[in-house]
């Protein structure tokens, strides 16, 4: 249960350790809102975060989210030439917790050039 996110250097077939991750809430809704930051944190030789989940079962609540990933900085960091400027900067990727019960991986598999995502288990 709770949140969790994992991330996959699909360009040299590897955890993304390193990459920069920022979570926020949305408080508000639609142009009226604010993304509240609710943390940030480098992923792990896994390429999870080192503490676990994100939000634990009992803090997880509905709502919209926002995960933020530095992309162009963790491929520079891995000495990866990039254009100026890099296709992809930031990847971030809004979701809905509609039901707080269950759980919610938001997995990233991602290069310098391409990005995807789905609901994991």
């Amino acid at each position: 249960m709770g949140l969790s996110t994992h991330v996959l250097d699909t360009m040299n077939g590897c955890p993304a350790a390193g990459m920069q991750v920022a979570l926020y809430q949305l408080n508000g809704y639609m142009a009226a809102s604010e993304f509240i930051l609710v943390k940030k944190f480098n992923l792990n030789a896994d390429g999870r975060n080192p503490d676990g989940l994100l939000i634990d079962h009992q803090s997880l609540s509905k709502g919209r989210y926002r995960l933020e990933f530095d992309v162009a900085s963790y491929f520079a960091n891995k000495g990866v030439v990039l254009p100026d400027p890099n296709f992809l900067e930031m990847v971030h990727l809004d979701f809905g917790v509609a039901f707080e019960d269950q759980h919610y991986h938001v997995p990233l598999l991602v290069s310098p050039w391409s990005y995807s995502t789905y609901r994991g288990s």
